[in-house]
């Protein structure tokens, strides 16, 4: 596949949240950005739909963000010091860093996706992914329980508090055995924002309601995938390349059940590194992994020349990419 894109386009959607930019000072080349480790979760469930119920939460982007701003994302973000470490180990239920890290190919400091993904699905959407001690599932249901969490998560976003100490002061497990890896993409070199970004997909937890943040996010909605590809197409609904990518691979799943066990199984997952290049008529195209001259080094283009063409370049890239007929990616989201 190639297509006009920008290379903001493929960061991580969810990822602004604590993430520097990288400024570019006058007269003066910019420092090469380095990924940013970050964390996204696809929650889903099957909807009261006859044929094909799956469906997934996207959340909308405040339309004031300067980036990507209005755009529906899954919930995620960059991942913070906290989210690995001993502490954070201690209170994850399901496998230990050695496990995660292997499954991501990492040396050590695995685990911290899988907290990561938690935490921020937490704060932008309401929803936790926890247990308690007697193993019971986290419910809202019980009105007081949700207000309670409430107020944990308003201050959490508030950063008065981490998010491991609600999770130890509700006496909880994080349920990273519940998050399966999915996909891995990363922003390609000249983006001023670059994100080393996993993809994980686990089942919407039983007793709880999604909640936008009203900050970051103002809105959500739970879609079946070929429907937001088609509002997309018709204009209804902004959405950004890791996104549509993503859509089109879990879109082959016709439950939910189907796409967790297929995650579940899943022994590999390839790494989605675009490439930013300049075409003949002076725009930009992003090539894929595959794609015809994606491993020659005359089309690349200086990255510091690149960064006024990002966020205009990304939604015109993402209507390319998503046309009728365009063929799902594999299981990888890519």
């Amino acid at each position: 596949m190639v297509a006009p894109v920008s290379s903001a386009d493929v960061a991580e959607q969810g990822g602004e949240r604590g993430a520097g930019q990288g400024a570019m000072g006058q007269g003066r080349r910019p420092e090469p950005v380095a990924p940013r480790p970050a964390a996204t979760v696809m929650i889903v469930r099957d909807g009261p739909h006859t044929s094909a119920p799956l469906e997934v939460l996207l959340l909308r982007r405040n339309p004031h963000a300067d980036f990507v701003g209005g755009a529906h994302v899954f919930p995620g973000g960059a991942v913070d010091p906290d989210d690995g470490g001993l502490r954070a180990e201690r209170l994850s239920h399901g496998f230990t860093d050695e496990v995660a890290s292997g499954t991501l190919g990492l040396g050590s400091g695995g685990l911290a996706y899988w907290v990561a993904a938690v935490r921020e699905c937490f704060e932008e959407a309401g929803l936790l992914l926890a247990r308690h001690a007697d193993g019971e599932a986290v419910s809202f249901s019980d009105p007081l329980v949700a207000r309670r969490f409430a107020s944990h998560r308003a201050a959490l976003n508030a950063r008065e508090h981490s998010f491991l100490d609600v999770v130890e002061s509700e006496r909880l497990s994080l349920s990273v055995d519940a998050l399966h890896y999915f996909a891995h993409w990363i922003t390609p070199d000249g983006s001023p924002r670059r994100y080393d970004t996993r993809f994980f997909v686990a089942a919407a937890p039983e007793g709880q309601t999604p909640a936008p943040d009203a900050v970051e996010t103002i809105s959500d909605v739970w879609v079946r995938p070929t429907d937001a590809l088609e509002r997309h197409r018709a204009g209804e609904m902004e959405l950004i390349l890791p996104t549509i990518s993503n859509l089109q691979a879990i879109g082959r799943f016709a439950t939910a059940p189907q796409l967790l066990a297929a995650a579940r199984a899943a022994r590999r997952v390839p790494t989605v590194l675009p490439r930013v290049v300049r075409d003949e008529g002076g725009g930009v195209r992003l090539l894929l992994p595959g794609d015809p001259g994606y491993d020659d080094p005359a089309g690349a283009e200086d990255p510091a020349k690149l960064e006024s063409d990002f966020d205009a370049a990304a939604r015109l890239a993402s209507r390319a990419v998503n046309t009728p007929g365009a063929a799902a990616g594999e299981r990888c989201g890519g």
